[in-house]
């Protein structure tokens, strides 16, 4: 009995495919190699690392009693500093952010605006550490422009250079909000611009013929779907803020945050009878960090699923 042609050319093609099929997935593999060896050797080690120094005393000998760090006073303003500055430096970013996003829907996607403020976001989410620092002390410093023009209106004592009778803002925490910002919002545009594209023309049509209006809209279709990547990004600009300290401490002498406070503990350890305070910060920031990084990959994947 004779085979049919699609017969006879069925198994070729099962074992073809069974053939090319693993040689492909280890070509894959193969290429996250460098990256894979990359975050092993300067983000996983050296976190553990950092980490694990917290549980040795000075002779070498592991334990527990350096944690007792995390009741001291000076620890705990500083962790209560670094989260109340990255939680408001979050949530403003967020809603600036995201207004600009609302508002770029607007225009046409292949458009200059849209394309020369996506462009202008990707440079100044990644503008930080002294040269950030540096034009927030030309501007806004004792001897900054603006400062400066202040005073000769005639306000001797504006905010820029008098704050609570400690000083200039900017070298005091809570003017870390200032500069923060400007790398905060941008990274915002950059991480909820995309859920902002991935709403469909095809639902709102659809609210429209169910007679809905355009707040009906926003508050039970697109609001819901959007919510997860906003939130999503919103956690990840307080883990960005927390984690920030080229900026910090070019502004700031002492500590007052937990990574100045890590560097200000390497340098010199404040915390009477207990080692390696540096590591048990460290500890505690990887902590927060983990924390943090596993609720935003979990509303990653549930906002992709309106984004295919």
């Amino acid at each position: 009995m004779m085979m049919t042609v699609a017969e006879s050319l069925a198994p070729a093609t099962a074992t073809s495919g069974a053939g090319v099929t693993p040689r492909r997935r280890t070509v894959v593999w193969l290429g996250l190699v460098p990256f894979a060896v990359y975050v092993v050797l300067f983000l996983a080690i050296p976190a553990v690392l950092a980490a694990g120094s917290g549980f040795f005393d000075e002779s070498g000998a592991f334990t527990l009693a350096n944690l007792a760090a995390f009741a001291n006073p000076q620890i705990l303003a500083a962790f209560w500093a670094s989260i109340w500055v990255a939680a408001l430096t979050a949530i403003v970013g967020a809603v600036l952010g995201a207004a600009v996003c609302f508002a770029l829907m607007g225009t046409r996607p292949e458009g200059f605006l849209r394309s020369a403020v996506d462009s202008a976001s990707s440079v100044l989410a990644q503008f930080g550490g002294v040269m950030l620092a540096f034009a927030f002390i030309a501007t806004i410093g004792t001897q900054g422009l603006l400062t400066r023009w202040l005073v000769s209106m005639g306000f001797t004592q504006n905010l820029f250079s008098h704050f609570n009778n400690g000083g200039p803002l900017l070298y005091q925490v809570p003017g870390l909000v200032i500069p923060y910002l400007y790398f905060q919002v941008p990274l915002m545009i950059l991480t909820f611009l995309p859920a902002m594209q991935g709403l469909k023309t095809t639902w709102g049509e659809a609210n429209a013929i169910l007679g809905g209006t355009r707040f009906t809209y926003w508050t039970r279709i697109a609001m819901p779907i959007l919510a997860p990547a906003f939130f999503g990004s919103l956690i990840l600009l307080f883990a960005n803020s927390f984690s920030s300290y080229a900026t910090a401490a070019a502004l700031i002498d002492q500590g007052g945050i937990i990574p100045l406070t890590i560097r200000q503990q390497l340098t010199s350890e404040t915390v009477v009878g207990v080692s390696n305070v540096a590591g048990v910060l460290a500890l505690g920031m990887v902590v927060i960090m983990v924390v943090l990084m596993t609720a935003y990959s979990a509303l990653q994947r549930r906002a992709s699923r309106w984004q295919r």
